[in-house]
């Protein structure tokens, strides 16, 4: 019987038998990096949006508070499609989003790039 299972190979025989590794279920990198590079390039349309459509005075809020609920939304949006609880994944990814634009405004007032 191991003759017959290791016929095509031993190491893809242990990897399908006893890993339960498919060819056909592998990570595909090429189509993971196009989904990453349109997923980023849809995320930064709508604070560019926000950026572009709110008056000076009101241009860095507006675009935190789209950000912001943009965030949420996405938060909300992922695990239901997973199935997963939604209260828990929306806060974490509101709350770290609200983080990183928080550090990365500190890094640009710490070089002098903040207005």
């Amino acid at each position: 019987m191991a003759d017959a299972l290791s016929r095509k190979g031993a190491l893809a025989a242990h990897a399908r038998d006893e890993l339960g590794l498919d060819e056909r279920r592998l990570a595909r990198p090429f189509q993971a990096a196009w989904t990453a590079a349109l997923s980023f390039t849809a995320g930064a349309a709508l604070p560019l949006v926000a950026v572009a459509a709110f008056p000076q005075p009101l241009r860095i809020g507006g675009t935190v508070a789209v950000t912001l609920i943009a965030l949420g939304w996405l938060g909300d949006l992922g695990p239901r499609l997973g199935g997963a609880p939604k209260r828990h994944a929306s806060i974490r990814i509101v709350v770290w989003g609200a983080f990183a634009m928080a550090f990365t405004a500190g890094i640009g007032v710490l070089i002098g790039t903040v207005a």
